[in-house]
């Protein structure tokens, strides 16, 4: 690998988390959204030697994003759209506005979620991921609306912990 895509790659790993918050925002289906976000990965190396450096790169990588969102409801033009181009241009401009600050705070989240067990990753999947509401959850996990959301409860505060955790050890 090139020092130029390994470059692209270390930018896009720190902004992957803020990318994928605004593609969440505009395309509801998770299989689509993990599609569009896989060709914004690859849109942004193959156009990465277009960033100009001297520039925020998260402007920069929402701008593809903003460009593959775009792409991606032009090919569902038969579907009803639920987002205008003017509210993707807006929605995108909040976004490349993220701070750095932000995207630590979603990349410490990341790595922490990482670091759940099998168990608790499954819950925060079906909650956070599937939208399901605890007395959804309880009939696939076997348990009652209350354990789950006991369950969830606690798992959020390990992950406020964690990133706390990290955050001071980053000296941030």
């Amino acid at each position: 690998m090139d020092a130029r895509t390994r470059e692209a790659a270390r930018l896009w790993t720190t902004a992957m988390p803020t990318v994928s918050a605004f593609v969440t925002s505009l395309v509801r289906d998770f299989q689509a959204r993990d599609d569009v976000l896989q060709d914004i990965a690859v849109a942004v190396i193959e156009s990465f030697d277009s960033y100009d450096s001297s520039r925020p790169f998260i402007g920069w990588v929402i701008g593809v994003a903003r460009n593959q969102v775009r792409h991606y409801y032009r090919r569902k033009a038969h579907e009803r759209m639920i987002f205008d181009s003017e509210a993707v241009d807006v929605l995108s401009a909040a976004f490349a506005e993220t701070s750095t600050e932000q995207s630590q705070l979603f990349g410490r989240l990341g790595k922490c979620i990482e670091e759940l067990d099998e168990y608790s990753r499954r819950l925060c999947q079906l909650r956070y991921e599937r939208d399901l509401k605890p007395a959804a959850i309880g009939p696939i996990v076997g348990m009652g609306a209350n354990a789950v959301a006991k369950a969830l409860q606690r798992i959020r505060d390990r992950l406020k912990h964690c990133i706390e955790r990290n955050a001071a050890i980053q000296g941030g």
